[in-house]
């Protein structure tokens, strides 16, 4: 495919946009800050258990761990860690551990080691549960797990829970990919629900409450503190809010983009996708694939809003830790046109129909690979050589009956 020298300035001239710092006159206010801005009316005389981790900031920059502590009238009695802890201490799918706050000296519960949920000895002395968390997107990235389990807890255990809700970096328009099948039920794929499903942790919440989800059909005691000037179609980048990152292979927020491209594709430890080098999630290569050969294929596909640049790297670790690899980097010239689960499907497909001696499947990471896509039917019709159309279709079913379902759900223009 040949690509004229002005159309790929004009195209990289738009890529990897992202907003630096922002000022307190962000366009969009969290839950957290709004909760400050009502002197945590919501919260006023609770002894409170708070699940957070870096992200959960106001929009100065103040952690919601030392707002909590520090508010008069509300007494934070615990911390929860998702996956990667309450600081951020802790590698992708490491255990953490129970602790103390070093800051503040609150106990600190490890919700992603030994336990997933919060347990009835964790929750003595708390009348209420925190979440403020931000999540990136995809139904597999763990964090909407967390949530979910803390709202089975709080059912349970005659407890509430407040989600202080933030932006989905995806858009809350966006739907793509099958709704998961109970049966492939995880906590890389906890919720019926597609998976990339444009929605606020606040919205599922909400959701999980009214659909039943929780184990047991029962509901929880919710409350959601909305966002204010949040609109559906924001990217993240939109809404002057500063991006933490969300784990270490999250560093931008247009990285919950690349995430949602590759990250299922990466389950299977076949074709890197840049995890363990500088462009985490925005590469696809192996050892043994010629970079100038896939990239041409793919592009010759000609996939809305995205093009493939051919590139050499050398993982440092993960998957070909020390090889060169030989592979393609994503590009979106569109981020409002791309398919972005379909392009880990295309990727696979091409790289299977160039080296049909390398097998995409038949190891130890088949399981992972249908847990997060939720169905074993995707790595069976790979399995089966067909049609890469066929695939897509199958992929897609079911999402417009998914917007309908959530509709009622939605707190947002």
């Amino acid at each position: 495919m040949r690509v004229s020298v002005l159309a790929v300035v004009v195209l990289l001239s738009t890529l990897h946009s992202e907003a630096g710092a922002q000022s307190p006159d962000a366009a969009v206010r969290t839950g957290i800050d709004v909760l400050v801005a009502s002197e945590f009316k919501q919260l006023d005389g609770k002894r409170v258990g708070l699940i957070t981790n870096p992200t959960g900031i106001t929009h100065d920059l103040r952690s919601t761990v030392d707002v909590l502590h520090q508010a008069a009238n509300v007494e934070l009695v615990a911390l929860f860690g998702p996956e990667h802890g309450v600081r951020g201490e802790a590698h992708a799918g490491a255990a953490v551990e129970d602790s103390r706050d070093a800051t503040t000296g609150v106990p600190t519960y490890s919700l992603y080691g030994k336990n997933r949920k919060p347990t009835a000895e964790m929750l003595e002395g708390i009348d209420t549960l925190v979440f403020d968390i931000q999540d990136i997107g995809s139904r597999s990235y763990t964090y909407i797990s967390t949530m979910a389990v803390a709202m089975e807890a709080a059912a349970e255990h005659g407890r509430s829970i407040v989600v202080l809700d933030r932006p989905n970096p995806l858009t809350g328009t966006r739907v793509e990919g099958r709704v998961l099948d109970f049966k492939y039920k995880s906590f890389v794929g906890y919720l019926p629900i597609p998976y990339v499903h444009g929605m606020t942790v606040g919205e599922l919440a909400h959701m999980i409450n009214g659909e039943g989800w929780l184990e047991g059909g029962g509901t929880c005691d919710l409350q959601v503190i909305p966002m204010t000037g949040w609109k559906r179609a924001m990217w993240f980048d939109e809404t002057g809010l500063t991006w933490v990152p969300t784990s270490p292979h999250v560093p931008r927020s247009d990285s919950a983009l690349y995430y949602a491209a590759t990250g299922i594709m990466g389950e299977l430890h076949v074709i890197s996708e840049g995890v363990g080098y500088t462009l985490p999630f925005e590469l696809a290569g192996a050892p043994w694939t010629d970079p100038h050969g896939l990239s041409e294929v793919l592009n010759s596909r000609r996939m809305p809003g995205v093009f493939f640049r051919p590139m050499y790297y050398r993982p440092y670790y993960a998957t070909y830790s020390g090889e060169t690899v030989g592979g393609v980097q994503i590009l979106f010239s569109d981020r409002d046109k791309v398919h972005l689960t379909g392009v880990q499907f295309h990727i696979m497909d091409a790289v299977a129909r160039a080296h049909p001696d390398r097998k995409l499947f038949g190891g130890k990471r088949d399981r992972m690979f249908d847990k997060v896509c939720g169905t074993d039917l995707v790595r069976r019709m790979f399995l089966e050589r067909r049609p890469i159309k066929d695939i897509m279709s199958f992929w897609g079913e079911g999402t417009e009956d998914f917007r309908k379902q959530r509709q009622p759900y939605l707190l947002y223009e």
